[in-house]
C-alpha cells in the first residue's frame, strides 16, 4: 500500500516539476524525457508533459483513401485565426490546411502511392516550423467503406459502356458532407505507368485529364451522357472521378474531395471502341500478350493455392478474403462467375511483388482457369501492393489494374479471347500447398501444442508461448488470476514480434468485454478501418472480439474473445518445422518432445500436474525479452518490478469431485464429449459456467480448424484429350473424371480416371483417334482386284472363242466354195 502511495506522489511531483522547469513535447513525441513523458503510455500513467496533446497530436478521422482529399481535424491542439496551417506527409508532400470557426486546425490528406501509416507533421506558421507530429492512415480504395467514397451507380454499365447495346446516361452519387462546398467540379483523373518494367525508370502517374462538369450543385448526384474523349485523352484507360469544391482551379492537387473507385474508362474511349469494341479489345489483348512474352515469369515464386475452401479460410496467416468475391457478403463475384469465395495471398512474392488469388465454388473445390473463365488467377502486381510501395509494381491497386485487370477486360470481358489471358495467368493447382500447423491456448489456460499434446498450466506471470530464433518470431502470453478467490488463472494478453516488425499486443480491456490492440505500445483504433498495414505485419480486426495478426513469414495469430476469456490460436507454415520452442511445443510432428524445458530437458510424466507446472514456470520471460506494454501502476507492480512467474501462486491442480457442488449439475449439462475435462476444470475450479462454455466452444473450434487444415491429396489438373472432352473439374483424392471423344473420333485408353491416394491418376493416357478401317479397305481391294481379274479373264476367253469361231466359219466357207 505504501509503495502505491509513493508512486502516486511521485507522478504528481513529476508533473509539477515539468510545468515549473518547462519540459516540453515539442520535438520529443514518443520519448520519455527527464521529468515527464511524451510517450503514448503517459496518458494512462498520468505523467505526460503538460503540452503533450499540443504537440503529439491525434486526428479525426485518422484514415482515408489513398487518393487523398479527406478533411481531418487536429484534436486538442491550439490554433487561432492568424494560424497558417501547412500539413506535411513524410518529409516531402505538403497540403494546405485551415482554421475553422471553432479555432480547430484542419488538414487535407494528399494523393499517395502507398497504404499504411504515414508520418504527419503540422505547421501553423506557413511551413516555417513543423512542431506538431502525428500519423495518417492511407487506405486502399477497395478496403475503404463505401460511405467515404463516391459511388458509380451500376458500375458494370460504366465499365462496359460502348460495347454492344450498352449506351445511355451514367450516374454517380456521393455523401455531400465529404465535400465542404455548395458547388463542385466533377473531374476525371487518369492513371498510367511509364518506363521500362522492373527498372528504375518504371513509374506510376496520376494526372488530371478534364472536367465533366463545373460549378455543379453539391447535391450528391450527377448524371451525364458520355462521349469519346478528345485531345488524345481516350488513351488513358484507367482512372477515377473526383468531386471537389468549384472554388479551386481545374486539376488542383490535394484539395478536399470525394473519389470514386478506380475503374476501366470504357465510357470515354475512342470512337473505334464504340464502332467495334470486340476488334478494338482484341488488338489490345494481342499487344498485351506480346508484352507479357517479354516480361519475366513470376509464376514460379508465388505460393500455391489451398486445395479447398475450408483450407483457404482457415489458413489466416497466409490468405485473406478477396473483397471482390466474399461469401460473407453474398458471393457477388463479378470477375469470377461460378465461384462463391476468393482469397488472396497476403504477402507479395519476394522478387516481382506478384500476388496469388484462389477461388472456390459452392462445393468447396478450387476453380481453375483451364476449366472456367471464373477460375483463380495469379497477379503480376499484388492488388494490395507491397512495401516499400510508391513505385510499380508495388503501388496498391493501380499496378494490379494496369497489368492484371485491364488485360482481363481486353481479352475476356470486351472480347472473347480469354485463351490469351489464361496463357499468362493460369491457375496454380494445389499440389505443392502445405497446410500450416496450429496450436491454441484457451480457458483457465489450457494448451494444445502444434503436435497435439494437451495440458493445463495455471501459472501467474508472463511466459513464452512460441519462440523461433531461426525465424525471429516471438509470441508471449500473460496470465492472471480469474479473481481474488479462485486458484486458477486465465490468459489476459498476448504480445508478439517477428524481427524487425512492429510489436503487436492484444489484451483484454477492463471489464473483459473487448480486445485492445497496441502497436509498439500505442493503442490502435479500429473504429474506421478493420485492416491495417503496419511495419512487417498486418492486423485485421472486424470486431472488438476478433483480431488476426499476420507476419511476413506466413505466421498467423488469431485472438478471439469468448465469454470474457481470450482464446489464442497460432498458425505456422512448414518453414517453422524444427525451429520452435515454448509452451506450445516443438513443431516437428513428434508429440513426445513437445514439453521441453529451456535447456532442452523433457518433462518425464505428462500426467503429473506438478511436473507440468514446473515446466510452464520455466518458460517465464525476462525483463530484457519482454514485449508487453506496462502502462499502469498495477502492471508495474505485478509484472515489471516483480518476478515474471509468481512462485507464491499455487493453483488447484485437479478437478474436485463433489456431487454436492452447486455447479455440478450445470457442469454435467455443459461439459460432455471430447475436451470435457477443460470445460469441467473451468467450471468446478474456475467457478465460472461462462468460462467453461467458452472453453468447450474453443476446444471444438480448434478441432474444426484441425479438420479444415487436414492435408488432402491432389492429382493435379489434366487436359481433355485432343478432339475430346472431359466431365469433372475436381482433382482431389477420390475424384472421378469421365473422358469422351467428339463425333467422328474413337477413344483409346480409359474413359474414366480416378485420383488415387498417391496423387497419381489411374489408367494411362487417353486419346481420341480417327476410326481405323484398313482391314475393310484391304478386303475391298482384294475383292475388287479379284473381280477385275475375273472380268479380264472372261473377256480374254470370250475373245479367244470368238476368234476360234471366226476361223471355223472361214474354213467351212472355203470348203463350200471348193465344192462349187
Amino acid at each position: 500500500m505504501m509503495d502505491r502511495f509513493t508512486v502516486v506522489i511521485f507522478v504528481l511531483l513529476v508533473s509539477c516539476i515539468c510545468r515549473t522547469l518547462g519540459q516540453t513535447c515539442e520535438g520529443n513525441c514518443g520519448k520519455k524525457i527527464v521529468l515527464c513523458s511524451c510517450h503514448s503510455t503517459c496518458t494512462s500513467l498520468g505523467n505526460c508533459c503538460t503540452d503533450y496533446r499540443e504537440y503529439c497530436v491525434e486526428i479525426l478521422p485518422y484514415s482515408g483513401s489513398i487518393l487523398g482529399g479527406t478533411d481531418f481535424i487536429v484534436l486538442d491542439a491550439t490554433f487561432n485565426n492568424s494560424s497558417e496551417i501547412v500539413c506535411r506527409f513524410h518529409d516531402n508532400i505538403k497540403t494546405e490546411g485551415y482554421v475553422d470557426e471553432n479555432s480547430r486546425g484542419h488538414c487535407i490528406s494528399p494523393l499517395l502511392y502507398e497504404t499504411g501509416w504515414v508520418p504527419l507533421s503540422i505547421s501553423s506558421d506557413n511551413g516555417t516550423t513543423f512542431n506538431r507530429t502525428g500519423a495518417w492512415l492511407s487506405v486502399h480504395t477497395g478496403k475503404l467503406d463505401a460511405k467515404f467514397k463516391a459511388i458509380l451507380v451500376n458500375s458494370t454499365k460504366w465499365q462496359y459502356y460502348g460495347t454492344t447495346d450498352v449506351r445511355g446516361n451514367l450516374e454517380m452519387t456521393w455523401n455531400t458532407s465529404l465535400v465542404r462546398a455548395e458547388r463542385v467540379n466533377i473531374e476525371l483523373w487518369g492513371y498510367r505507368e511509364t518506363g521500362e518494367p522492373y527498372t528504375d525508370s518504371w513509374l506510376g502517374e496520376w494526372a488530371y485529364l478534364y472536367s465533366l462538369a463545373k460549378d455543379h450543385p453539391n447535391s450528391g448526384s450527377f448524371s451525364f451522357l458520355p462521349k469519346p474523349a478528345e485531345n488524345g485523352f481516350s488513351s488513358w484507360e484507367l482512372g477515377s472521378l473526383r468531386i471537389s469544391p468549384s472554388i479551386y482551379p481545374d486539376g488542383m492537387w490535394n484539395v478536399q474531395a470525394a473519389w470514386t473507385e478506380d475503374h476501366a474508362l470504357a465510357w470515354h474511349l475512342e470512337e473505334k471502341f464504340r464502332q467495334n469494341s470486340t476488334v478494338w479489345a482484341l488488338d489490345k489483348c494481342v499487344a498485351w500478350d506480346q508484352l507479357e512474352n517479354e516480361l519475366p515469369n513470376f509464376l514460379s515464386e508465388i505460393i500455391d493455392c489451398p486445395c479447398t475452401l475450408a483450407q483457404a479460410r482457415a489458413d489466416t496467416g497466409r490468405f485473406h478474403t478477396d473483397y471482390g468475391c466474399d461469401i460473407e457478403k453474398g458471393s457477388v463475384c463479378t470477375y469470377h462467375p461460378g465461384c462463391v469465395h476468393c482469397v488472396r495471398a497476403i504477402q507479395a512474392s519476394p522478387t516481382y511483388a506478384a500476388g496469388q488469388q484462389c477461388c472456390y465454388d459452392s462445393t468447396g473445390a478450387q476453380v481453375l482457369t483451364a476449366d472456367s473463365i471464373g477460375g483463380s488467377t495469379p497477379d503480376r502486381a499484388h492488388d494490395w501492393g507491397s512495401p516499400p510501395f510508391k513505385k510499380p509494381p508495388r503501388i496498391p491497386g493501380q499496378s494490379h489494374w494496369v497489368y492484371d485487370v485491364l488485360s482481363f477486360y481486353y481479352c475476356c470481358l470486351w472480347s472473347d479471347n480469354c485463351h490469351f489471358y489464361f496463357k499468362h495467368r493460369p491457375s496454380s493447382d494445389c499440389r505443392r500447398y502445405k497446410s500450416p500447423s496450429s496450436a491454441v491456448v484457451f480457458g483457465d489456460p489450457h494448451f494444445i501444442t502444434f503436435d497435439g499434446v494437451s495440458y493445463s498450466f495455471n501459472g501467474f506471470g508472463e511466459y513464452t508461448l512460441v519462440t523461433s530464433f531461426a525465424k525471429g518470431l516471438t509470441i508471449q502470453g500473460r496470465t492472471e488470476p480469474v479473481n481474488g478467490t479462485v486458484k486458477a488463472t486465465q490468459l489476459t494478453s498476448v504480445a508478439m514480434q517477428e524481427t524487425p516488425s512492429d510489436i503487436i499486443e492484444v489484451r483484454l480491456v477492463s471489464g473483459h468485454n473487448g480486445l485492445e490492440v497496441l502497436q509498439n505500445q500505442k493503442t490502435l483504433s479500429f473504429s474506421e478501418q478493420s485492416w491495417m498495414d503496419l511495419h512487417g505485419v498486418y492486423v485485421f480486426s472486424p470486431t472488438s472480439s476478433n483480431v488476426t495478426v499476420m507476419f511476413s513469414s506466413g505466421a498467423g495469430v488469431e485472438v478471439r474473445l469468448r465469454e470474457g476469456t481470450m482464446t489464442t490460436t497460432v498458425l505456422l507454415p512448414e518453414e517453422f518445422i524444427d525451429t520452435t520452442m515454448g509452451l506450445l511445443g516443438q513443431m516437428n510432428g513428434d508429440p513426445k518432445d513437445d514439453l521441453a524445458l529451456t535447456n532442452g530437458e523433457l518433462v518425464q510424466n505428462l500426467t503429473n500436474p506438478e511436473e507440468v507446472f514446473s515446466f510452464g514456470a520455466g518458460w517465464a520471460i525476462s525483463n530484457q525479452s519482454a514485449l508487453f506494454t506496462y502502462d499502469s501502476e498495477y502492471l508495474f507492480d505485478t509484472f515489471l518490478y516483480a518476478p515474471r512467474h509468481d512462485a507464491s501462486f499455487l493453483p488447484v491442480f485437479s478437478i474436485p469431485e463433489n456431487p454436492n457442488d452447486p455447479l455440478a449439475n450445470q457442469t454435467s449439462e455443459i461439459c460432455s464429449g471430447p475436451g470435457s475435462q477443460f470445460c469441467r476444470y473451468d467450471i468446478l475450479v474456475g467457478r465460472s459456467p461462462r468460462m467453461g462454455n467458452a472453453s468447450k466452444i474453443s476446444f471444438q473450434s480448434h478441432i474444426s480448424l484441425e479438420e479444415d487444415l487436414k492435408p488432402v491429396i491432389s492429382c493435379g489438373w489434366f487436359s481433355p484429350p485432343s478432339n475430346g472432352k472431359k466431365e469433372g473439374t475436381t482433382y482431389l483424392q477420390g475424384a472421378k473424371v469421365n473422358l469422351s471423344c467428339n463425333e467422328g473420333f474413337t477413344l483409346t485408353g480409359p474413359s474414366l480416371r480416378v485420383c488415387q491416394w498417391d496423387g497419381v491418376w489411374s489408367g494411362g493416357d487417353t486419346k481420341c483417334v480417327v476410326p481405323n478401317n484398313i482391314p475393310g479397305i484391304v478386303a475391298g481391294s482384294v475383292i475388287g482386284a479379284a473381280a477385275l481379274i475375273l472380268m479380264i479373264t472372261t473377256i480374254v476367253l470370250l475373245s479367244r472363242k470368238q476368234k476360234q469361231k471366226q476361223k471355223r466359219d472361214a474354213r467351212t466357207e472355203e470348203a463350200e466354195t471348193t465344192d462349187i
